[in-house]
Formats: C-alpha cells, sequence, structure tokens
C-alpha cells in the first residue's frame, strides 16, 4: 500500500535523516492518497525536481552525491517515475518501433533478442510490430502512426514513398538488413551476397559442380540477394546453371523443394544451397530419413543465419554466420544519434558474414580433409 505522503524539505542527506523525515511526515498525513511525484522526492532530497528527472534518465549529467539523495529519497517514498508525464515534459515517448518480418522465421526472434537488450540499455521500450509477409508493411505503418514513438529500426522492405514518410512525421529511421535506395536513410546490412559468393567459391573448390537453390519468399529482399550472390558466382565460374525452386523459409518447403530439383534435374545435385537453415534442416531431414541420400558425400547441403538448431549434434549444417549482436548495438547506436540530434549521418555499416564449417557440406576435395571429416561414412 503506498504512503500517504507530504513531505518537508531537508538538508540533511543521510539516509537515516530522510528516511524519518519520510516516515514522519507520512504519518501526519491525512485525507485521500495521492502519488508521490518527482517534487515529493525533490523537496525530500532538497534538490530540484529536474536533477530527480536527471537521476532516472540513463546516461544524464548528475553528481554521484545528488544522485545519491535523490536515490535515498526515492527509496523512501516508495516513488515510481511516471513515463507518461515525463514524456509530456520532454516531448518524448521513449519508445521505439521495431517492425520485423514473420517471427515463425527463427532468424528474427534472434535479433528481436538482441535489439530488445540493447534499445532497453538506452533507457527506452521497444514497440514491436510483426508481419506475416513483407507486403504487409504498409498495413503495419499505419499502426506505427496512431503511436508517439521516437524513432524506428525496421528490418522489412520500404518504398521510398515510406521511407519519405518517417521524414515527413520528423521520426528518425534505422533500417536492419535491408539495403536503401534512398542514400538519407542510415542502414545497418549484411552483404547477403558477398556471403552467397563465398559459399559458391567454397563448394566449387571442392568439386562441386551442379548446384540447386532452394529460395526463399518472392517478397524477401534477403533471400534475393542470397540467390543473387550464388547466380552471379556460378556465372563468374562458368558452372551449369542451376536449379532454383521456391521456398517459403518453413522446414516442409526444404523437403518438398528437393524432391522438386530432384525430379527437374533427374538426379541428385552436388549442393543444394538453401536460403535459411530451417530449410536446410527439412532438406536434409528428406534427404537423409526418406530418399536415402548420403550427406555429405552424395550431396552437400548448407543454409544461412547459424541458428542454434543448425548446430545440434544431429544437424551440424554448414551455414553463414551474421553477426547479429553487433549489427543490433550499431543500429540502436545509429538512431539514438538521430534522435538526440535530429539529424547525424546516414551511412550504411556493412557486415560480413562468416562460413561456419559444419558437417554438410564437402568444402575442400583433399583425401585428407574427407578422411578426417567424413571417414566413416566414406567406409560405409
Amino acid at each position: 500500500m503506498r504512503k500517504k505522503t507530504t513531505v518537508a524539505r531537508i538538508s540533511n542527506s543521510s539516509t537515516a535523516n530522510i528516511i524519518d523525515a519520510a516516515a514522519s511526515t507520512g504519518s501526519a498525513q491525512a485525507g485521500a492518497e495521492r502519488r508521490v511525484t518527482s517534487y515529493d522526492v525533490a523537496l525530500l532530497a532538497g534538490v530540484s525536481q529536474s536533477a530527480v528527472s536527471r537521476c532516472f534518465k540513463p546516461g544524464a549529467s548528475v553528481s554521484p552525491a545528488t544522485h545519491a539523495k535523490v536515490m535515498q529519497a526515492a527509496i523512501a517514498l516508495d516513488y515510481i517515475p511516471n513515463a507518461a508525464a515525463r514524456s509530456l515534459i520532454t516531448r518524448r515517448s521513449n519508445l521505439v518501433a521495431v517492425i520485423i518480418s514473420n517471427l515463425a522465421n527463427l532468424y528474427y526472434p534472434q535479433i528481436l533478442s538482441e535489439l530488445s537488450q540493447q534499445i532497453a540499455r538506452q533507457g527506452k521500450r521497444l514497440l514491436l510490430f510483426t508481419l506475416e509477409r513483407e507486403a504487409d508493411i504498409g498495413k503495419a505503418l499505419c499502426d506505427v502512426w496512431q503511436y508517439q514513438v521516437d524513432g524506428a529500426i525496421v528490418a522489412a522492405w520500404l518504398s521510398d514513398e515510406q521511407m519519405a514518410e518517417f521524414a515527413r512525421r520528423d521520426v528518425p529511421l534505422v533500417l536492419f538488413n535491408r539495403n536503401p535506395r534512398d542514400n538519407a536513410v542510415p542502414a545497418v546490412l549484411c552483404d547477403q551476397a558477398e556471403a552467397a559468393r563465398l559459399l559458391v567459391s567454397r563448394l566449387a573448390e571442392a568439386g562441386h559442380r551442379q548446384f540447386a537453390i532452394i529460395d526463399g519468399p518472392g517478397d524477401s529482399a534477403v533471400a534475393q540477394e542470397r540467390k543473387s550472390g550464388v547466380l552471379d558466382r556460378l556465372l563468374e565460374l562458368r558452372l551449369p546453371a542451376p536449379i532454383v525452386v521456391s521456398g517459403n523459409y518453413n522446414y516442409a518447403s526444404g523437403g518438398h523443394g528437393l524432391r522438386k530439383v530432384i525430379d527437374r534435374l533427374g538426379r541428385v545435385p552436388d549442393a543444394v544451397i538453401c536460403g535459411n537453415d530451417i530449410m536446410a534442416i527439412g532438406c536434409l531431414d528428406t534427404a537423409r530419413h526418406e530418399l536415402g541420400i548420403q550427406v555429405p558425400l552424395q550431396m552437400s547441403v548448407a543454409g544461412f543465419d547459424a541458428l542454434e538448431a543448425s548446430g545440434w549434434l544431429s544437424y551440424d549444417i554448414t551455414t553463414l554466420r551474421q553477426p547479429v549482436q553487433k549489427m543490433a548495438i550499431e543500429a540502436v547506436a545509429m538512431l539514438n544519434e538521430r534522435m538526440e540530434r535530429r539529424g547525424g549521418s546516414a551511412e550504411r555499416r556493412r557486415y560480413c558474414s562468416y562460413l561456419v564449417e559444419g558437417s554438410t557440406a564437402r568444402l575442400s576435395a583433399e583425401p585428407v580433409y574427407i578422411a578426417q571429416r567424413f571417414g566413416m561414412m566414406a567406409a560405409a
């Protein structure tokens, strides 16, 4: 039960005196209960109301002595900062909108977790909007504009007009893993095409010739960049055109995709590159348990995103890992700069994926490599 509080300013800053003052004034209070305010804390601590506000704002400048007095008074009065009142004074809601694609793709919960932690460290709260398809971004934006958000991080494709709407509403924007055409919009992204090129190069060096792609959704910019990287590198290497089938970033489409590839090709391909790890797991299970294909001796399988499940012993998928934590830290830092300065740089911060060498792909044709990594399989 909250204290009935009337406070009198005191000059002594010791914890005992502050608590005694709060107790005595609280017991003398008659009438209806009321919420303790920052004014009450300021009066008891003997500081200004703005000093109290600074003590509860992460990163604000305040002396250790003032901070100690305010915290002691706040504890004594059972004070809880009022976010709504603070937003009226500062004209900031401390809300950051985050728009991401379907959470069924397990890569996005990983992004969400990292962004949530970084946003909280800035003393702000995350307001989440999810999309079943990237094409649903327009509806999500209509929902965003119903709130007074201080900024937004968007991990979905935006049109030029939609990006311009953020500027018109004076809402700072940072794109996550999307490459904007508008040079005025900052972005943090992983070079998806370059990652795909790296994977193809390693597989080709190991002797793979006939490739197949189980692609991601057609409206996914990331999926299209990955496919483009695979196709471009295969063309440069003058290797046969790959079999390309559509997938949907889910487990079932990995298995269905592999069956379609084999039907169209008339045989098992040398390597299957899946648009993400979930499809790679589906492809792997179908290959091993339904079609009797030896992976990786007969066919290599690789994916993207390095999800936790892809590292499980029963899968151990060869995949490409994005530095998601670094990207989240950079995205929130960029947004914070633009929110504080109402401007800031519009740079593109590009990161590189790195190869996680699992046991589902042959990445060298050397006999020693094959014997060491797949000796038991080869013997079988």
